[in-house]
């Protein structure tokens, strides 16, 4: 026969269970996000390109999120203190970093003493944010219209062509030594630290080429104060429809090389914060406005969920290593 007095402490002992369970059920959904503010590590100093983008993205995910995205610049060694930085923090969702690819998957290949943290092991990629193609340009009494034109040049004059990029290690550096070694050709590698130099030393002669990146080159090409020689997207840009790409000339089919920006946090963050902020980043690149912005610097929109993130950053790795080894690149 069925007591009600008998089951009463069971009863009770199954409601509390089942209230502490709510209880924690609501903690973890209410733990992220909150009035907390996010952090959003930004590895190279204010004005550049990665800055101009972090802060389009930080206002936009503050205004889906209902929180403040704080943007902190943290410049030093290419990127590499910025990103050792978000390497270091708490993986509770709270300290993000927009990573480019230098100091996430090249940096470590080219100086291992000196690169304190593996990306790939000690961040959680979040999603790619920008992609961007590079410019092959060159000074204005170079006797070149384009890469058959250089490459034709280099083997007439070995070792006297110079080319100047942002610094060893960097993607473009990569690049040009991909070209150079899939050319058999010897060039000068001449490393500055920003395109701003680079600019005006190749406008004045001083030196012979640059691989920069397309918002650094595009102006100067429209100026006619150097010459656009190549583009390493596999497709033309829209903004300087008269410069071919890489892929064009004879020896190069299938070239495609980018630099990319990636927005990631530490490794351990929970798995639903990662992909919510992914979702969210999502939402935000694929704004009409937001596309429209980063194409006025030469860059497009990012897409895919975390996973394919890391799959991607995982085959540039792998392909800036061959690249690293084969060129026998070191800091």
């Amino acid at each position: 026969m069925f007591d009600p007095i008998s089951r009463r402490p069971a009863l009770r002992l199954a409601l509390t269970l089942l209230a502490c369970c709510a209880g924690l059920a609501a903690h973890a959904q209410s733990a992220w996000p909150t009035a907390k503010p996010i952090t959003l590590i930004v590895p190279f100093g204010a004005g550049g390109n990665v800055d101009v983008t972090a802060r389009l993205i930080g206002q936009k995910l503050s205004e889906r999120l209902k929180q403040s995205v704080i943007i902190e610049n943290v410049a030093g060694a290419g990127g590499i203190v910025g990103v050792e930085k978000a390497v270091r923090a708490a993986p509770d969702g709270y300290t993000l970093v927009l990573g480019a690819d230098s100091p996430i998957a090249i940096a470590k290949l080219v100086s291992p003493a000196a690169v304190r943290y593996d990306a790939l092991k000690e961040l959680a990629p979040i999603g790619l944010v920008t992609t961007a193609p590079m410019v092959i340009v060159a000074r204005p009494g170079l006797p070149v219209s384009n890469l058959t034109d250089v490459i034709r040049l280099a083997k007439e004059k070995p070792g006297q062509l110079s080319y100047a990029t942002s610094g060893v290690g960097t993607v473009l550096h990569l690049t040009m030594e991909m070209i150079k070694d899939t050319s058999k050709i010897y060039m000068v590698h001449v490393p500055y630290r920003g395109g701003a130099q680079i600019m005006t030393d190749v406008i004045g002669n001083q030196v012979d080429l640059a691989m920069v990146v397309s918002v650094t080159a595009t102006p100067h090409i429209h100026g006619k104060k150097l010459k656009g020689i190549a583009v390493t997207d596999e497709r033309r840009m829209a903004s300087m429809p008269e410069v071919p790409t890489v892929a064009e000339t004879p020896g190069f089919k299938g070239f495609d090389m980018v630099s990319w920006t990636g927005l990631f946090a530490p490794a351990q963050t929970p798995t639903a914060v990662v992909e919510r902020l992914n979702r969210e980043l999502m939402a935000v690149l694929h704004t009409d406005e937001m596309r429209a912005k980063l194409a006025e610097g030469g860059a497009m929109v990012g897409s895919g969920s975390a996973a394919e993130f890391t799959r991607f950053v995982q085959k540039e790795q792998s392909r800036y290593a061959g690249i690293v080894k084969a060129a026998n690149i070191h800091d």
